[in-house]
């Protein structure tokens, strides 16, 4: 139950091993549908083929006798259309309630446009179920040409269609922001433009709850959620950090990398991530990619280019948009290594990317001198520097800003008045400058949120009173990083 008048009858799929034939999903997948019940009766969505009989049950359990007037189709893709031909079989005086593009496709799955029994949606029509009160908003590329998500002003709650999912069953506790974040990159990721001008239709709305098509129902903390997808969309930095993407045929590649990763965070760099693109999930390599602001780009020379699990993550990155980084590269090669140019030319269609000025170029093995470059290279990429030097040094000579909160960043000439934090929403006051002369910050205790992330640093134990900015959970919900 939703709300009194929102019902759920989705259905959860431990069936599946590779959504979308490539997302690895070891928590399975939970597929949504809900039914607002009111004068008159919207169910919005269907299921994956898999679960028709499991669904129409759990729709025919929440009418309790009564038949439905509409079925509100907001997705296309098979895993929320696969049962309309079914569900119009058991209901056919039901009136589909899509998009025009969603009617051609409905034509191309199933030979049907439903003519005679059918209302055409457009950007914020509306639809009245008596009590309820329903606008729709079209979201072309959220992440179908032909999605609309639909608003329900009575309950204040959106129905968000793909958007705010995740990966995972709901029978199965996780973290949300994780497996939230590993969808969104992997399927959203490259469309943030249109996320952004999705969420700007939206500004103004009051929410009391968000109802995705996949992923649990949110009703708490709303502010949090889109907080992150609205960092996500615009591809800022969501956490300070390194990720370091590798591959490595006989080792010796990947010896520079764990050499690296030490000498990063033995100064002190808050959060070190490796990935061996060879034998990772590759969509957790390109989540780590989009959440954390520096990235080690590490392979050897190939055939005259580079090993192809790094890529199929470059390619990855581009298809995606990757942008607003720093990028540091390592090569090998035993004759004419290439890696670094290729990599480079590879990345050529990402905006704002700053590379940093040391190159490690390894022959064969690491030497005196390459093992020097990985030294000079951990420097320019750690956030907190050697023998006292500002800890959140700025760049090109511009000013950094750190939000007092949430610990997000901001570099630039100046802090304008109305911004606002992309992450925790705080304003202007919330934030301190920090200049090259202030001295290192005193290592302390840091506590991490179990639930959302948040970092929280202190001497001695964390306040039993203390409460996360972000996510409003207490102090039970923290645990001492390692």
């Amino acid at each position: 139950m939703v709300t009194k008048d929102i019902k759920y009858v989705g259905v959860n799929d431990h069936q599946v091993d590779l959504f979308e034939g490539h997302f690895v999903v070891e928590n399975g997948m939970a597929y949504n549908s809900y039914v607002i019940m009111d004068e008159k009766i919207a169910v919005f969505d269907t299921v994956d083929a898999s679960f028709t009989e499991e669904w129409l049950g759990n729709v025919a359990a929440a009418l309790e006798g009564r038949k439905p007037d509409y079925l509100i189709v907001q997705h296309m893709e098979p895993d929320h259309s696969a049962n309309i031909m079914n569900f119009m079989e058991v209901y056919p005086e039901t009136v589909v309630v899509a998009t025009a593009k969603a009617f051609k496709m409905m034509g191309q799955f199933f030979g049907e446009t439903f003519e005679g029994h059918r209302i055409i949606a457009d950007d914020k029509d509306t639809l009245s179920l008596g009590a309820h009160q329903l606008t729709f908003f079209t979201a072309p590329m959220v992440h179908w040409p032909e999605v609309m998500v639909t608003y329900d002003s009575t309950d204040k709650v959106l129905f968000s269609a793909d958007g705010f999912g995740k990966f995972g069953a709901l029978d199965v506790e996780e973290d949300w922001a994780c497996e939230a974040r590993r969808y969104y990159f992997g399927i959203v990721g490259k469309y943030g433009a249109q996320v952004q001008a999705l969420l700007k239709k939206l500004e103004g709305a009051e929410l009391n709850a968000i109802c995705p098509l996949h992923g649990p129902v949110l009703k708490e903390n709303l502010e949090y959620y889109l907080g992150l997808y609205q960092t996500w969309s615009t591809y800022d930095v969501e956490s300070e950090g390194i990720v370091i993407c590798y591959t490595s045929v006989y080792g010796h590649t990947k010896e520079a990398v764990e050499l690296l990763a030490n000498k990063l965070e033995d100064m002190g760099c808050p959060k070190v991530a490796v990935n061996d693109l060879a034998r990772c999930d590759m969509a957790e390599a390109v989540e780590d990619a989009f959440r954390y602001g520096k990235l080690v780009l590490a392979t050897t020379t190939y055939n005259g280019e580079i090993f192809p699990y790094m890529r199929e993550f470059i390619d990855c990155l581009v298809e995606r948009g990757y942008k607003n980084r720093t990028i540091g590269l390592i090569e090998n090669g035993s004759w004419g290594p290439m890696a670094a140019k290729v990599m480079k030319k590879s990345l050529e269609p990402c905006k704002n990317i700053t590379y940093t000025d040391t190159t490690v170029t390894i022959l064969s093995a690491l030497n005196e001198e390459s093992t020097a470059a990985i030294d000079a290279l951990a420097k320019e990429l750690c956030i907190e520097c050697e023998k006292g030097e500002c800890a959140c040094k700025a760049v090109n000579g511009e000013k950094k800003y750190v939000c007092q909160i949430c610990g997000y960043e901001y570099v630039g000439d100046s802090l304008p008045e109305d911004f606002i934090c992309p992450v925790c929403h705080r304003s202007v006051p919330d934030f301190k400058e920090v200049c090259e002369e202030e001295p290192a910050v005193t290592k302390k205790n840091k506590y991490v949120c179990k639930i959302c992330g948040y970092e929280y640093e202190c001497e001695g134990e964390l306040p039993a009173d203390f409460t996360c900015p972000i996510c409003k959970r207490g102090a039970d919900d923290f645990k001492l990083a390692e």
